[in-house]
């Protein structure tokens, strides 16, 4: 099966000591691509060299609602000479329920600035909503959005509102951590997501699997929480698969021609063909 990860993060620092080893053991699980988000001006370059290094990572730059604090005049120029030093998105962006203290004011003006961006240079759009789902929607709704479209991932709205996102044209990517005890609800709702709209993420290493589905284990954090792995990718597709019922390639298939639908500017020419 040829495996795709919507979303991740390998440029974090608690997967630099096993980049190297992440990157073999998820290719030999059969990943064709994984699209590494940046969340803030100071990883954009290391998400950069990554693209450079491995060639199954697809670079994509965004400042996160968590990092605004990170931002220096001229960020947005700084962001287009990226996208156009290599094929890319724009992410992780978007706006947030969840952390407290969060100036809205400029998160509105700087996940705004991001959506215009992606639109101008069109290239897709990896959002961020945790909590705000509707405070996105009507940002999304009122703005000019990218010809391929954009991503939500982690997707965790309610399922009356993915018609609408559908309908500005949403996919929907699933996480891994939605498989553990207690997330039937979260199941529930990417039933409800038309098939041609649904892909796949780790967000490594974030959001890691229950320990018993993880195909790959890594080292514990400092701080002592477990680090997902890129390399996980085949499991979520296997619960995926389980949870929506349905053979396991048959979803590969589908999911693939969703990841080359929305990311398709991501890739090469020559790779893209």
């Amino acid at each position: 099966m040829r495996l795709y990860d919507a979303h991740n993060h390998l440029q974090d620092e608690r997967l630099a000591p096993f980049v190297v080893e992440v990157v073999a053991d998820a290719t030999t699980s059969g990943l064709v691509a994984m699209v590494v988000n940046g969340a803030c001006p100071q990883d954009w370059e290391e998400v950069l060299a990554l693209s450079r290094r491995f060639p199954c990572c697809l670079p994509s730059f965004g400042v996160h609602p968590w990092y605004l604090d990170s931002i220096t005049p001229g960020w947005q120029d700084e962001l287009v000479r990226l996208l156009r030093a290599a094929p890319s998105g724009v992410g992780e962006v978007g706006v947030d329920g969840y952390r407290e203290g969060i100036d809205q004011a400029l998160e509105e003006r700087v996940f705004l600035d991001q959506v215009s961006i992606a639109t101008q240079e069109d290239r897709p759009l990896s959002i961020h909503g945790l909590r705000a789902w509707g405070r996105l929607y009507s940002l999304l709704k009122s703005s000019k959005l990218p010809s391929s479209g954009f991503l939500l991932h982690s997707y965790g709205g309610p399922k009356e509102m993915v018609s609408q996102f559908a309908d500005l044209g949403a996919f929907f990517s699933f996480p891994g951590y939605f498989l553990g005890a207690g997330r039937e609800n979260k199941l529930e709702v990417f039933r409800s997501i038309p098939h041609d709209r649904i892909l796949v993420e780790t967000d490594a290493p974030d959001q890691p699997l229950p320990a018993q589905l993880e195909r790959v284990s890594l080292p514990l954090a400092g701080d002592g929480k477990r680090i997902n792995s890129p390399a996980n990718v085949a499991a979520v597709y296997a619960g995926l698969a389980s949870a929506l019922r349905v053979p396991i390639d048959q979803l590969a298939k589908q999911v693939e021609r969703n990841f080359l639908a929305l990311f398709r500017k991501l890739f090469p020419e020559t790779a893209a063909a």
